[in-house]
């Protein structure tokens, strides 16, 4: 069994017992969290159930295992022969989730 879900604007497919690794959600260590945007929804005997955005009464449990961020991205531009020269760096929040159980 394994679902479709949209989180963060991104979708993931996610099966019971997985961790997944998804842009950061509100939350403390150990907290459930239910995902709600579930696209697709595959059971164990391969039946397909498609929904129109979404599956109507599906949920995914999760439980927060990690939140982290993500290594130093440095992003460096350089325009030669017009002394321009700018050096940014960022780092991405992220959320490890562990999946539970999916519900339709």
């Amino acid at each position: 069994m394994y679902a479709v879900v949209e989180t963060g604007g991104k979708q993931y497919r996610v099966a019971p017992g997985q961790k997944v690794r998804v842009d950061r959600l509100e939350g403390d260590l150990g907290s459930s969290v239910t995902l709600d945007r579930v696209l697709v929804v595959v059971d164990d005997n391969h039946n397909l159930i498609a929904g129109n955005p979404t599956v109507s009464g599906a949920t995914v449990s999760a439980r927060i295992v990690e939140q982290h961020r993500d290594r130093k991205v440095l992003v460096f531009k350089y325009a030669k022969r017009k002394r321009r020269r700018t050096k940014t760096s960022s780092r991405h929040y992220y959320t490890t989730l562990h999946i539970g159980d999916i519900r339709n």
